[in-house]
């Protein structure tokens, strides 16, 4: 069983970096980290006023001079507002601890399970469990898919370009192409034109005829769950009008008070939050919808387990049970169209940043 350390901690957090994300979107939701190369650039560093002066980059020690050297994620400030240093002296700022109560704190906080008396490969058989009943909060999180992540630019499913008649993919990507394509301006005119549309039917008529589309959970040879090639492991949740809904979430994960949020941006936000966050899923890929008022959000699950159908199901229940939301239930489709909008504070996983 592995101690927690230093080291075991900085192999599960891909050189720390997801340490730092974890810190960042804690003052600030969009504060989100993307690396390029072995340089992630300036952020808003909350210890210096929220300025952006905060460079993280990774850096090797080069003590061996070779490819068997560490990486490690460290931080500076330009103006100095804070000592140089790793993700673990950025995380003594925020959590106000240090040596072994900082080491708990991060397994704990970033659900690493260091130490933990089970195994992914023992235990993953039992997740989900019955689709027709939520997930207990006691249980640990028995299908953290470290491994899938890790693959990273691996992953693969069909992309297909506009309109929606086409049924035919036109290539292969991964999730790391898709980032990219929606946080840059690819699609920003299309989705601010969809955005000033107000009937509902001429709304469905243009995001039809002028999206792109894919089928995050696998590759196809045509959209139709009959001309599946392979899954990708993957579920993308689709979230619909949460303008419209009054989302309840609970505050604490101990805690049986709820707070209902009353504003349409506050339902979007809290969710999008609650789910970076979620104690059982890890969030591969998450953004909004090409209309504004809904949430994609894309996760790992493991077809050898269980059928797509009732982690579909499983998942729909757990998040009707924890936040009160209902998902959009054509997600049971192995091959449902997923539309590509812009969005600049798309998130992805750090991980997936290689």
């Amino acid at each position: 069983m592995a101690t927690i350390s230093k080291e075991a901690i900085l192999n599960k957090t891909h050189y720390g970096l997801t340490i730092y994300s974890h810190i960042l979107q804690q003052y600030c939701s969009d504060n989100i980290l993307h690396l390029v190369e072995r340089d992630c650039g300036l952020y808003r560093n909350p210890f210096n006023s929220n300025k952006e002066t905060l460079h993280i980059f990774i850096k090797k020690e080069n003590i061996l001079g070779n490819v068997f050297d560490k990486e490690f994620a460290r931080h500076e400030d330009s103006e100095n507002a804070i000592f140089a240093g790793d993700a673990f002296d950025f995380a003594e700022l925020h959590y106000k601890q240090s040596g072994e109560a900082l080491l708990q704190t991060l397994n704990t906080e970033l659900h690493l399970h260091i130490g933990e008396q089970w195994s992914f490969y023992k235990n993953s058989t039992i997740y989900p469990p019955s689709p027709y009943t939520p997930y207990s909060p006691k249980s640990p999180n028995l299908y953290n898919q470290v491994n899938l992540i890790n693959q990273g630019s691996d992953i693969f499913f069909s992309f297909f370009k506009a309109p929606i008649s086409n049924t035919k993919p036109h290539k292969a990507v991964n999730l790391l192409q898709i980032y990219n394509a929606i946080k840059g301006d690819f699609y920003k005119e299309r989705t601010d034109k969809l955005r000033t549309i107000s009937d509902v039917a001429q709304a469905r008529k243009f995001k039809a005829s002028n999206f792109d589309y894919c089928t995050f959970s696998g590759i196809f040879s045509s959209r139709n769950d009959k001309a599946l090639i392979q899954h990708s492991n993957m579920l993308c949740v689709d979230f619909d009008h949460l303008s419209s809904v009054e989302l309840s979430c609970k505050r604490a994960q101990n805690s049986n008070s709820f707070e209902v949020m009353p504003s349409a941006a506050d339902n979007i936000q809290t969710l999008f939050n609650q789910l970076l966050n979620d104690d059982y899923f890890d969030t591969l890929l998450l953004f909004r919808s090409p209309s504004g008022d809904g949430l994609k959000w894309i996760i790992p699950i493991n077809v050898t387990q269980a059928t797509h159908t009732n982690y579909f199901l499983s998942v729909s229940n757990y998040l009707k049970a924890t936040y009160s939301v209902e998902v959009d239930k054509s997600g049971k489709d192995i091959s449902r169209a997923c539309f590509l909008p812009h969005d600049p504070q798309a998130f992805i996983n750090p991980l997936l940043l290689k």
